[in-house]
């Protein structure tokens, strides 16, 4: 019998072998293969620098394709709080997750950069320059109530809790930014709870920028974590305000558009940030107000399938026709890893807080978008390099652009997955990215 088949199939055989070892030896753990999970990007993203004698990290904010090296921005600098809270949440997790000491080291270095950042009234300044001075009066750098602080707060009450037994001054300083920021937003959201009549919709005037459920979603966040490490009722009546703000601002129902959607500001919904459904399951638990749980899975249910089953939104806008809502604008694109993650939490929360496996399967099936099942059938997300596209800009165009925003997004979305056995079981049914990847 001739050996030509024999031999074929060995050398096949080999290939594949070497062509797996070479995809595993990609992974800088090989136990995160199995959730998609790779840092090798975002760890290129991170740089460790020193100021004022003190070691801390940053994220750099941009990198670009087709090398993807660090971009700055000559306006607002080379790195962000923005970025590093949520880098800073994504190793302390993965350290956690697997016992990873470098992932450790990176997520300490970058709290002390969120720490470096807080300014004397509580909130925190955004970016840095390049030659490490931070940037006090950009816009989106002033020390003042907007989206950096919360994202500080939030890496600060998840960072707290993870360091408090392994590192005790750091505690200690993390323990009093949280208390100085949380004093800082008691003072800042004291108002009068008045209900306002835009364009025939009932909004709240009390949250951020008066209608911005958005960012008072991540403050609810922030402030339930903080509320359950400190045992601090005193802001329970605060995180109570915020959930009716957020509450005023669902519309729709099963049968009507926009399907129990939440506005992200005035009467506007975006899919960035969108985390009003898991914040008010997160306020569920520490108010058990059920009125915050039903309306979570309200959205949850109808809306978040509805943008499933239409591949997504980036925005859109409602008005009232004849007392009736109406879509007035929309946009499908561009789409990004940011509109995933919040949805994905959410979902899984759900699954957590009912027990009802649908919400992992669901948010399996919202994770698939990272993986190839959106608009474009690209795969956003390599799992052989960490890469994560910024954006689909139409159905046949990809920003191949891979910043620090979406590849924490898409890592922070994978690693929740990941602990849900139901849904990453899904979301390997669903895809096999292998032959997905561009």
């Amino acid at each position: 019998m001739s050996r030509g088949p024999f031999v074929k199939f060995f050398i096949k055989f080999f290939a594949i072998i070497l062509s797996l070892s070479v995809l595993g030896c990609s992974y800088k753990n090989e136990n995160a293969q199995q959730t998609f999970i790779n840092t090798e990007h975002l760890d290129r993203l991170y740089e460790e620098i020193s100021v004022e004698g003190k070691k801390m990290g940053i994220i750099h904010i941009y990198s670009e394709y087709p090398d993807y090296k660090w971009i700055g921005d000559g306006d607002e600098g080379v790195a962000c709080v923005d970025d590093a809270a949520r880098a800073a949440i994504f190793y302390i997790k993965y350290s956690k997750q697997f016992n990873d000491s470098s992932a450790n080291d990176k997520a300490q270095k970058l709290i002390e950069f969120v720490l470096h950042l807080q300014s004397e009234n509580g909130f925190f300044y955004n970016f840095i320059f390049p030659n490490y001075t931070i940037n006090k009066t950009h816009q989106n750098s002033k020390a003042e109530a907007d989206w950096w602080s919360w994202r500080a707060l939030w890496a600060l009450t998840e960072s707290y809790k993870f360091f408090k037994d392994e590192n005790e001054e750091l505690s200690v300083r993390i323990e009093s930014a949280i208390k100085k920021t949380t004093s800082a937003i008691k003072l800042h959201f004291q108002s009068d709870r008045k209900k306002i009549d835009l364009n025939e919709f009932v909004r709240p005037s009390w949250l951020p920028y008066q209608y911005a459920s958005d960012q008072a979603a991540l403050i609810v966040i922030s402030l339930c974590e903080y509320n359950t490490l400190f045992r601090d009722d005193s802001v329970i009546n605060l995180i109570n305000d915020f959930c009716e703000g957020i509450l005023l601002m669902q519309e729709g129902d099963k049968a009507n558009f926009p399907y129990y959607a939440f506005m992200s500001w005035e009467n506007l919904w975006h899919a960035w940030g969108n985390s009003q459904s898991y914040s008010l399951l997160c306020a569920y638990e520490i108010t058990d107000q059920k009125k915050y749980l039903n309306a979570a899975l309200n959205e949850i249910n109808h809306f978040y399938k509805f943008l499933l089953k239409n591949k997504f939104y980036n925005e859109f806008t409602i008005k009232k026709e004849n007392g009736k809502i109406v879509l007035d604008t929309e946009k499908k694109f561009s789409q990004i890893a940011y509109g995933i993650r919040p949805m994905v939490y959410a979902t899984l929360k759900a699954a957590e807080l009912t027990g009802d496996e649908e919400y992992s399967l669901l948010a399996a099936d919202i994770a698939s978008w990272l993986l190839g099942n959106n608009p474009a059938n690209v795969s956003m997300y390599s799992p052989k390099n960490g890469i994560c596209y910024d954006g689909i800009i139409s159905e046949k165009e990809i920003n191949k652009n891979s910043g620090a925003e979406s590849t924490i997004e898409a890592l922070l979305t994978l690693q929740i997955i990941g602990n849900n056995s139901t849904a990453l079981k899904k979301l390997n049914g669903i895809i096999k990215y292998e032959g997905k990847l561009q």
